[in-house]
This record gives structure tokens, C-alpha cells and sequence, in this order.
């Protein structure tokens, strides 16, 4: 697994301020179930944000624990309880197979992604590029992430 304070090149422009909920905490959030928007993020403490970057969040104590704390911040700080997100039991991050709307977009730009490239991969480094591939995500880091990753 990653690092606890994995960042990507091309979250470079707001990483030190940390004004944009980075990959790692994203990760995070799916893995305890727990919907973040980015207005409750704002309104979160630096030091509180480089907490929730900082937290372990991999065996089911520190997901637990991890959910907690987000939960009583967001509290303390909005008044409003962050809602849930189902959590799967099968990430497709964690699959062997490389996701459709992965490929999809990897296609878009003539790129395409094996099966061992995949697997070669970090589980971040997969969760990142499925959330970047969404079609309603704005995917402008779609490309520098395939960069990182040795995908071009």
C-alpha cells in the first residue's frame, strides 16, 4: 500500500495549501464510506485537513477510527454530518482487470492500458486514474497522471 502521505506531481498547484481534497484522502473516503464535498473541506482547520492526510486508514480499526474523527470534524466545523457513501467490497481499483471507463479514456488519447500494466500499478495510483476517468469528473489530469505513472 501507499505511503500515508502519498501526493502525485499532478496535484503539485494545491498540494501545500491543501485547498483541493488530494487523491490519498479521496482514497480514503471511499474506503470508509464517507462523502466529503469540498465546501465542508474548506471550512476544516490546516492542521485538520493535514490530519485527515496523515491517518492511517487501512486495517478495519484505523477505517473506523478514520470515519469517526472525519465525522466529528466536519461536525465541529460545518454544524452538518458528512453523508455515506457505500463502501465496496470489490474496489475495481483493487481488480486485476482494467475498468471500461479507464480504458475508455486512456483510447481517447490513442493510450492503451494492458492488464500487467495495471497490475504493475499501486492500488492509489489505479483508485486516481479510475476517479480521473469519470465522465463527470473534470479529467484535465487524466493525461499528467498517466505521465506519472509510466502509462506514456
Amino acid at each position: 500500500m501507499q505511503p500515508a502521505t502519498t501526493f502525485f506531481q499532478f496535484e503539485a498547484d494545491f498540494v501545500e495549501s491543501l485547498r483541493c481534497i488530494p487523491m490519498q484522502v479521496r482514497y480514503k473516503l471511499d474506503t470508509c464510506g464517507v462523502k466529503l464535498k469540498l465546501n465542508h473541506w474548506h471550512q476544516l482547520e490546516a492542521t485538520e485537513r493535514q490530519v485527515l492526510v496523515d491517518s492511517p486508514c487501512q486495517t478495519a480499526q484505523e477505517i473506523a477510527e478514520y470515519r469517526q474523527v472525519l465525522q466529528r470534524l466536519v461536525r465541529d466545523r460545518t454544524g452538518e454530518i458528512p453523508k455515506d457513501l457505500p463502501v465496496d467490497e470489490n474496489p475495481p481499483w483493487l481488480g486485476e482487470t482494467v475498468p471500461e471507463t479507464v480504458q475508455e479514456k486512456a483510447r481517447s488519447l490513442s493510450i492503451e492500458i494492458g492488464e500487467n500494466r495495471w497490475a504493475a500499478l499501486t492500488p492509489l495510483q489505479r483508485f486516481t486514474l479510475l476517479k480521473l476517468s469519470r465522465p463527470s469528473h473534470e479529467n484535465r489530469n487524466f493525461y499528467p497522471a498517466l505521465q506519472e505513472f509510466g502509462l506514456v
